[in-house]
């Protein structure tokens, strides 16, 4: 098995922290996954972030892995941009993996059908019917030849779906027991809106966590890893204590927003 950082973390049961990335950029991914040695994760955004999947999301990862030698630093995940509805995310989901990805974000999706479906386009036969033939992606997990990217990447590549409308509440055990979904990633945003609530400022309605709880112990029924999108250290920190496995802290634009803010109050002397 080919190993990554995010990997790891999940298989010593440990809470794996990242970012969210939403700017396109070589030198900006890479400033990013340098920020903290603490970094798991960094998730590409080629949905809502202005990040193009050719060859933006190629870029991206090329910046965050060469932070640190042997694949040491953040795992590169790309959230990919086609939803649970859309007609084929497989496309998509080739040319993120194909861009060296350790694992792809699937969003809206609402049913195990859908879920088998994101699977399946991201292993290759018989476990599923990626296609293969990239020159490049053997190099970019650190391997000498394609034959041996093909034999042991089925293992590492981290298939997460993102719960978050209403069918995905209703059918979320069916979602969490499909073969090969490795992880149901909480999107409180989405979830909230779609549920008939307004979304969170900063917390999730109380209704809402309610239902966020319950995903989390379906998640963990069914053997599979949870994760969440956070906005702080603060929410980070409380996430994780109720056992959430992969937690976003915070984004590039909101620490960079924050962080100039911050400076210019104290510059100002408030």
């Amino acid at each position: 098995m080919a190993s990554h950082s995010l990997l790891q973390a999940l298989k010593a049961n440990k809470p794996a922290f990242g970012a969210w990335l939403t700017l396109p950029g070589l030198f900006h991914a890479r400033t990013v996954a340098q920020a903290s040695p603490h970094l798991s994760w960094i998730a590409i955004d080629c949905e809502h972030g202005l990040i193009s999947l050719v060859p933006g999301a190629a870029e991206s990862i090329a910046g965050i892995q060469g932070v640190r030698p042997n694949g040491a630093g953040p795992s590169p995940i790309v959230r990919v941009s086609a939803t649970g509805i859309a007609v084929s995310s497989s496309w998509q989901i080739k040319n993120a993996l194909d861009a060296g990805a350790r694992g792809i974000i699937a969003p809206m999706i609402s049913t195990a059908a859908q879920a088998k479906q994101i699977v399946a386009d991201s292993r290759f036969p018989p476990a599923g019917r990626r296609g293969f033939g990239s020159p490049f992606t053997h190099g970019l997990w650190g391997m000498e030849t394609s034959a041996e990217y093909l034999d042991t990447v089925n293992d590492s590549v981290l298939v997460m779906v993102q719960i978050e409308t209403k069918e995905g509440v209703e059918n979320v055990r069916e979602i969490a027991q499909v073969d090969g979904v490795d992880v149901l990633f909480i999107g409180p945003y989405d979830l909230s809106i779609s549920l008939g609530y307004p979304k969170p400022s900063p917390d999730p309605h109380p209704d809402v966590e309610s239902i966020i709880q319950k995903i989390l112990q379906a998640s963990h029924a069914s053997g599979k890893k949870c994760a969440i999108f956070c906005t702080s250290g603060t929410q980070a920190a409380i996430r994780a204590k109720e056992g959430f496995d992969i937690i976003n802290v915070t984004s590039d634009t909101g620490s960079m927003s924050e962080g100039i803010s911050s400076q210019l109050s104290i510059a100002l002397g408030n």
